[in-house]
């Protein structure tokens, strides 16, 4: 009697995870056509620059310089976020940089794309924000600039925060976007109980079984639970061409990078008191709508930073979308001046 009232209880909490697993979030029939289009061809080329690799540690790193023929140029270092491969930087992005004459180098974070995924990894052998600080570090070394700008957005926006605390004779100017200085600090929230169920939902229900329709899938749900309710147009095209480009031709999916990145994030510890330091042209830009991290982590450590101009714009979530691009250019465009303007007359450059 009692183990079948065990049994009982077993199948209905099944039955009950199963209902939860296959809810919401849901994708649309547009968007499960067009991951089936998208299987059926190739994606189209997204390297277009000079790549190479270089090492940090004995890590190896993957880079690509987009405007290499501008070298007396200044260098905008571009730092993705969260197991995210350097390809996903959007065209809308990067080609009014090199049209205004920057060279603008791109790379991947070690455990994504074509850099190591260390694979001895562990929690007792965890990396952290300050050991991928100096992965950025390296893949300037290794293109031979001593300067540059970093454009650093989420995780991404941590590790541009922690090179120009540890080495800011290698920074003209900072760009932190939608980013924390401190993303366990216990006076702020953390992500949104929604956002974490559905992130959950999502790895359980694509990333388990790894494959390529999966990965599509993953990706377009993943773009849509990080638009929340911004009414900026989601750009699921780019997500599944992005995406396929990395599992088809630039070194797959590591399916341990969520876990790798987010124990390098809770390891890099709090930068406040490294914020406070910083005496280059800083810009950091959140939007209010942000699912995944609060915008209260802007309002806090942006304004530690001395003369830091904090921008929080209206309804934008944690994406670059095309739709903010212009307003975003245009303050990165100002803080890029502002950069070049104090190393020439301080003689630095």
């Amino acid at each position: 009697m009692v183990l079948n009232m065990i049994l009982v209880a077993a199948m209905l909490l099944l039955v009950g995870f199963i209902f939860w697993l296959n809810g919401e979030p849901k994708l649309s029939k547009e968007i499960e056509a067009k991951i089936k289009e998208r299987l059926k061809q190739d994606p189209p080329e997204l390297i277009i620059g000079e790549t190479d690799f270089t090492e940090n540690n004995g890590v190896k790193l993957w880079y690509e310089i987009l405007n290499p023929g501008t070298e007396n140029k200044e260098v905008i270092l571009l730092v993705m976020g969260h197991s995210t491969s350097g390809i996903r930087w959007p065209q809308y992005l990067y080609q009014p940089m090199i049209d205004a004459g920057y060279r603008v180098i791109r790379y991947d974070n070690r455990g994504v794309g074509r850099s190591d995924w260390m694979k001895n990894w562990s929690r007792r052998n965890a990396y952290t924000i300050q050991d991928m600080a100096g992965d950025a570090l390296a893949v300037l070394d290794a293109v031979g600039v001593p300067q540059a700008h970093l454009f650093g957005v989420s995780m991404g926006g941590m590790i541009a925060q922690q090179v120009t605390i540890d080495q800011a004779e290698r920074v003209l100017s900072l760009t932190s976007i939608m980013s924390s200085g401190w993303m366990k600090d216990p006076e702020l929230p953390f992500v949104p109980k929604k956002t974490f169920r559905s992130a959950i939902k999502l790895g359980i229900r694509y990333r388990l079984k790894p494959n390529e329709e999966n990965f599509l899938r993953y990706a377009a749900s993943a773009t849509l639970l990080l638009k929340g309710d911004d009414p900026a147009e989601p750009n699921i095209e780019f997500s599944l061409i992005s995406n396929q480009f990395l599992w088809r031709k630039h070194g797959g999916y590591n399916v341990k990078v969520s876990q790798q990145h987010t124990a390098a994030v809770e390891g890099g510890g709090s930068r406040y008191e490294g914020l406070k330091t910083i005496d280059r042209p800083t810009l950091v830009i959140h939007g209010d709508g942000d699912p995944l991290v609060p915008v209260e982590h802007s309002q806090k450590y942006g304004p530690m930073i001395p003369n830091a101009k904090v921008e929080i714009i209206p309804k934008m979530s944690h994406r670059l979308a095309e739709f903010y691009m212009p307003h975003i250019l245009e303050l990165s465009f100002e803080n890029f001046r502002e950069g070049a303007a104090k190393l020439i007359a301080n003689g630095d450059l």
